[in-house]
């Protein structure tokens, strides 16, 4: 009997999780409703024989739009029995993005919630699919709105595993698209699954565990967490819409000892706690983790000190779901100065600016090889440009690989602000900055100046409760805290809250760029 370790496809970590621990819950949603590893078997293969019965079968395209349900679930886990071609859509997403994906995917099928959250899916994808130029063929559109389809799992087929799970796409993933088109990500069972098992390694919880999905299940991070629930053998609280209060009560109905979702998820938590001072929130939390936006060192400090549990901060990116990840063996020096080690088959290089290998302790570009590393993108051009001439899938992002052999990111290569010739890291200033009391959050940014190239701008969210932050009580700051006189930012915004996304929340970067670019500036002493 093949045993969860021992699993090449997500099916197979299914069936074999549901033998090793039938009668264990796996799935809880918001209204208590439950299921166990073998009712999630029976229920997805029963899913399949329905999918199956309207033409879904091996290497069938098949879109789906899906909030985090246990339909999401066990659609997407009755897809993968059948090994169809999925592409899951962020919910959040409406037309343009559900067109880039249905042109280009092309899917047979889509599938949808119906009414959803006082949105028509029904009639949002209709609407895109109606649109669409007459060389792509018309999908089917399936509103899940009276349940999934369902048939009798006897007249399935024998699942039949990929001949090479490593090398058979069976996920479309799009990125994000924030500057142009969404690129889509070519992922395989195996690639997946290395993701989730990395995750695992690291978090190292088990049966007596229950974690928790507060974000999209359509978003990479949703089954690089189902398969490490799979991998391990510990349930889930599935959470649709998140809302603190609300989940925070959900996930102490069923003691749930993990929670996370990105750096802007845990200042929500700690707004939480701060509502039962001296009292933990949640009693049997046991850690915090996430990922999806950098996390400045005092945060994991608050962490520590208000809510008195780690936070395992991690780094992972649609192209690469699991790269490196905190756990809570690390020291609380790492857990709040790095991303964690690079997780069980993440190759780590750091490359620097002139193209060699940065030995430990020097930034460079962070570049990876590893079995969870995605077969490249649909477009062939884009495609090769994301991999060097050695076949280290290049990031994008810039790091250091310290000596202990954790992965810290200091930036972007694309957000890092050249001031008059000089490099400076946006990051570097908003770990600083993020220290003061009148500052709830901070993005910094280049924008054009004809005199500088860029001149560098902070746009603080304002925290709860505070004035104000000012220019000179920003510069005060930077400069007792150490920062050279040419990386105070020469701009100060003060906002009500930074633009973010609507899955990990993480800064949208572009829109302040846009918004104060053209802005009227005038210079202030440093």
């Amino acid at each position: 009997m093949t045993t969860p370790e021992q699993a090449g496809t997500i099916w197979q970590l299914v069936e074999a999780r549901a033998e090793a621990s039938p009668d264990a819950t796996v799935l809880i949603d918001e209204r208590d409703n439950t299921l166990t590893f073998a009712q999630l078997r029976d229920e997805a293969l029963a899913t399949a024989s329905g999918l199956a019965a309207m033409g879904v079968g091996e290497g069938t395209p098949v879109t789906w739009m899906l909030p985090t349900t246990m339909d999401a679930v066990v659609t997407s886990l009755a897809l993968a029995r059948l090994g169809a071609l999925q592409n899951p859509i962020l919910h959040i997403y409406r037309e343009r993005e559900l067109g880039v994906a249905i042109r280009r995917t092309q899917p047979d099928l889509v599938v949808v919630p119906g009414d959803w959250m006082g949105t028509d899916f029904v009639a949002l994808a209709q609407g895109v699919v109606d649109g669409l130029p007459e060389d792509v063929p018309t999908p089917t559109v399936l509103s899940l709105a009276d349940g999934r389809p369902t048939g009798d799992p006897a007249t399935l087929a024998a699942f039949v595993p990929p001949e090479d799970p490593a090398t058979t796409v069976r996920w479309i993933y799009y990125t994000s698209g924030t500057t142009s088109e969404p690129k889509g990500v070519r992922h395989t069972d195996a690639t997946l699954l290395a993701g989730g098992r990395g995750l695992a390694a690291a978090v190292d919880l088990g049966p007596g565990d229950v974690g928790s999905m507060a974000f999209p299940y359509a978003h990479i991070a949703g089954p690089d967490y189902l398969i490490m629930c799979l991998h391990s053998g510990f349930p889930a609280v599935l959470i649709e819409a998140f809302n603190p209060p609300a989940a925070v009560e959900t996930f102490n109905r069923h003691g749930v000892t993990m929670i996370g979702g990105s750096t802007a998820f845990y200042q929500m938590f700690l707004a939480e706690q701060a509502k039962t001072p001296g009292e933990k929130f949640i009693p049997t939390l046991k850690l915090i983790s996430g990922g999806g936006a950098p996390k400045p060192p005092e945060l994991a400090a608050r962490i520590r000190d208000e809510i008195g549990v780690p936070v395992c901060h991690g780094y992972g990116m649609t192209e690469v779901p699991m790269i490196s990840q905190g756990s809570p063996r690390d020291t609380e020096e790492q857990l709040a100065n790095t991303e964690g080690a690079p997780v069980p088959g993440a190759q780590v290089r750091i490359v620097t600016e002139n193209g060699e290998v940065a030995p430990p302790g020097v930034e460079g570009e962070v570049r990876l090889k590893g079995p969870m590393v995605c077969l490249g993108y649909t477009d062939p051009e884009a495609t090769a440009a994301a991999f060097d001439a050695d076949g280290w899938f290049r990031t994008g992002d810039l790091g250091i690989l310290r000596e202990d052999g954790h992965l810290a990111l200091t930036g972007r290569l694309k957000d890092v602000i050249i001031r008059k010739g000089e490099n400076i890291s946006a990051k570097e200033v908003e770990d600083l900055l993020f220290t003061h009391p009148k500052v709830g959050d901070v993005a910094v940014i280049g924008l054009p100046d004809e005199e500088r190239g860029e001149r560098v701008a902070a746009v603080v969210e304002r925290a709860g409760g505070a004035d104000d932050l000012t220019f000179a009580e920003m510069s005060a700051h930077l400069q007792e805290a150490g920062l050279m006189t040419r990386k105070i930012p020469e701009q100060l915004e003060v906002v009500d809250a930074l633009p973010r996304n609507e899955t990990l929340r993480k800064v949208l970067k572009f829109k302040l760029r846009e918004s104060y670019a053209e802005a009227p500036w005038s210079p202030q002493p440093r």
